[in-house]
């Protein structure tokens, strides 16, 4: 596309009676039922920050070498990018939902972002972009990013089971470029000697680079609510570069 300037169930016991089940809408399904369906599933959609070459060329180079050691896929199963929102089940079509972003970001600015290096979060290890040059202090100006392109897309989501929906929350909203992820659910044993080895690559990164290019993404997996990056795949939709 053209890059516009932005100016299970319980058991049914042998006695029981079976009855035929209703059908399905986009609110039937209780979240509990792993592999229940949703108009527009098995697709999401994710709008992310996606940083400079250099910084990408990073990533890559660390997730590729996890895959290489430890079979580590999770977070190489995505292209790199820090998330603005992420994994939001929309069936609006996408010029659609390029127009709300368009909208969303109308007046929006560059800015800075500076990579304090290799962070534990959760389970796993990230790039920390989160903060200021001095590694502790938030860097307001990711979040606003965030809430902008967050406002754009709700009118456009509808419910979905499969997981229950990330919802934006500027409280708890971290920026940051994974490197390592939901594997670690998996394989908690090798969280020290993974996290060991990523911080002994040679990996070069620039401590800061200009966040001016957000991007959109289709993806789509087998089982959101199980080990989701075993089967997924993308594609790139749109690209807005922000203007100085």
């Amino acid at each position: 596309m053209a890059t516009p300037a932005v100016t299970a169930a319980p058991a049914v016991p042998a006695t029981a009676t079976v009855t035929a089940a209703p059908a399905v809408t986009a609110t039937a399904a209780e979240p509990t039922d792993r592999f229940a369906q949703a108009p527009g599933d098995p697709y999401r959609y994710g709008v992310y920050l996606r940083p400079d070459p250099a910084t990408c060329a990073a990533v890559t180079a660390v997730t590729s070498q996890l895959r290489a050691q430890y079979g580590i896929v999770s977070a190489g199963a995505f292209p790199p990018h820090a998330t603005l929102v992420g994994s939001r089940h929309i069936v609006a079509p996408a010029e659609e939902i390029v127009a709300a972003v368009t909208r969303g970001l109308a007046g929006a600015s560059p800015i800075t972002v500076h990579n304090a290096g290799v962070r534990r979060q959760g389970v796993g290890l990230v790039y920390d972009v989160h903060h200021l040059a001095d590694g502790v202090t938030p860097n307001a100006a990711f979040t606003d990013l965030a809430a902008r392109v967050d406002q754009a897309v709700v009118p456009l989501e509808i419910p979905a089971p499969n997981p229950m929906g990330h919802q934006f929350d500027a409280d708890t909203f971290r920026a940051h470029l994974s490197l390592v992820s939901h594997d670690m659910y998996v394989r908690p044993d090798l969280s020290e000697e993974v996290e060991e080895y990523v911080r002994g690559l040679p990996v070069p990164f620039p401590k800061s680079f200009p966040g001016n290019t957000v991007t959109l993404y289709r993806t789509r997996s087998d089982d959101w609510s199980g080990r989701w990056w075993q089967t997924l795949t993308w594609e790139h939709v749109h690209t807005w570069r922000l203007p100085h």
